[in-house]
């Protein structure tokens, strides 16, 4: 008779380790769910700042262009206005 509560007391132990593990396991799947989804809120801010500053580096090298065609068309002008400035050599 003691033998068999003992046996049944280990199972009630063994059952209630199992729970408390599944629970704990449980419990960090779904911290690791909130973490990834933190972080994928991240990736998603940082993709729009490099979006935004990638929109950006490509509108100032277009002012950066369009700045240099002036330049370029001033000095055309400027060696058309010098009388010093032989036509063949700007070529």
């Amino acid at each position: 008779m003691n033998v068999v509560i003992v046996i049944i007391a280990v199972l009630i132990v063994l059952a209630i380790a199992a729970y408390v593990v599944r629970k704990r396991q449980a419990h960090q799947v779904e911290e690791r769910r909130v973490e990834a989804q933190g972080t994928r809120e991240e990736a998603r801010a940082t993709e729009r700042r490099a979006e935004q500053a990638r929109l950006q580096a490509e509108e100032q090298a277009e002012r950066a262009r369009n700045e240099q065609a002036a330049a370029e068309d001033l000095k055309r002008r400027a060696d058309e206005l010098d009388p010093d400035v032989d036509d063949e050599a700007t070529g």
